[in-house]
């Protein structure tokens, strides 16, 4: 495979609105002994990308400044102490940035083989928010079966990874939607109770649904003024998850209550994490996760594509937060070109 000198990339300049995102011509990456580049065929938008356009999620030191944390396609390079991958071997990644562009280099420790019987575009979709949930939901917060997990943002990519997941894990999920479209999603990701909250009382529904026990565990992407009803509905000994911030990051909570219940709160956030750390989530995402998601009948998360000359009109229908599933971005690679 001969890899060219120079690719055309998405960049961000200056930050603003969606049209931020220009096409633009940016050197190819190199590998790095520990590295392996990847051939993009396709890239999940996400949260942080939509941040790091407004100029609020600026890459961490060392991380290209292109948008994009995940990304599937073909090794097109191995780095010289890389071992377990051949160029051509198919497979998905979370990346550290430059995912908006042809090509990527990535730790080998953050890149997986897509699961069989999925798509570049669907397998795009899924190594930000898995290996989000997995570090905070399961590796952190202890997540086991049996617990009942309350995912906020059911529909979107992080709460539909954390349905799935919860659920392989053998957890039971309550989701929480905005519509009966999104209701009707949740449960087909694997949530065995929804609840609307633009039309029901999310607290009191889960202590109808849980015999007045609460939540083992709460996955949250709203903050504001969620973190409280998050810690009225959770059980005695409760984890709740912080993950994102849509709609505010400050909250007023009642601390004897978490007290009172012996409730922990963390939070996190994945892309400044070391590569030691995200090779350890990517190892257990192989171990546990990956063998069901190749089982004949999984369901795969929706997914709504764009070419990737079209970014801009991908942000612009995230910030709607109207989509179900996620949204994935198709490169000349991807597309057959």
């Amino acid at each position: 495979m001969t890899i060219p000198t120079d690719m055309t990339a998405i960049a961000i300049a200056p930050p603003g609105g969606p049209e931020a995102l220009q096409p633009t011509q940016w050197p190819t990456p190199t590998c790095n002994p520990g590295d392996v580049l990847i051939r993009i065929a396709a890239a999940g938008v996400n949260g942080p990308d939509l941040a790091q356009r407004r100029g609020h999620y600026d890459p961490p030191p060392g991380a290209s400044p292109l948008p994009g944390l995940e990304v599937s396609g073909e090794i097109a390079a191995i780095g010289t102490s890389v071992s377990g991958w051949a160029v051509g071997d198919r497979v998905m990644a979370l990346v550290n940035g430059g995912g908006y562009a042809d090509y990527v280099a990535v730790p080998a420790g953050q890149v997986l083989p897509i699961p069989a019987g999925w798509s570049f575009a669907e397998a795009a979709a899924l190594p930000e928010t898995w290996f989000t949930v997995t570090q905070t939901l399961v590796m952190r917060a202890g997540l086991t079966a049996g617990m009942t997990v309350l995912v906020h943002g059911a529909a979107g990519g992080i709460g539909g990874a954390a349905i799935q997941i919860a659920t392989i894990l053998g957890a039971s999920v309550i989701a929480v939607v905005s519509s009966p479209a999104k209701a009707d999603y949740a449960r087909s990701l694997g949530a065995i109770a929804t609840i609307d909250y633009t039309s029901q009382d999310i607290v009191a529904r889960v202590m109808e649904l849980t015999d007045n026990k609460g939540v083992d565990r709460v996955l949250d992407i709203i903050g504001g003024s969620m973190a409280e009803k998050n810690v009225a509905a959770s059980a005695r000994g409760g984890h709740i998850v912080q993950v994102s911030t849509l709609d505010g990051g400050s909250a007023n909570i009642a601390l004897r209550t978490i007290m009172a219940k012996q409730l922990t709160l963390s939070g996190s956030t994945l892309r400044p994490q070391t590569p030691a750390t995200k090779a350890a989530i990517a190892n257990r995402i192989r171990t546990a996760l990956l063998p069901a998601l190749a089982a004949p009948g999984f369901t795969k998360p929706r997914i709504t594509t764009f070419p990737i000359a079209e970014a801009q009109d991908a942000h612009r229908l995230m910030e709607t937060r109207a989509h179900i599933g996620k949204i994935v971005l198709i490169t000349r690679f991807g597309s057959g070109q």
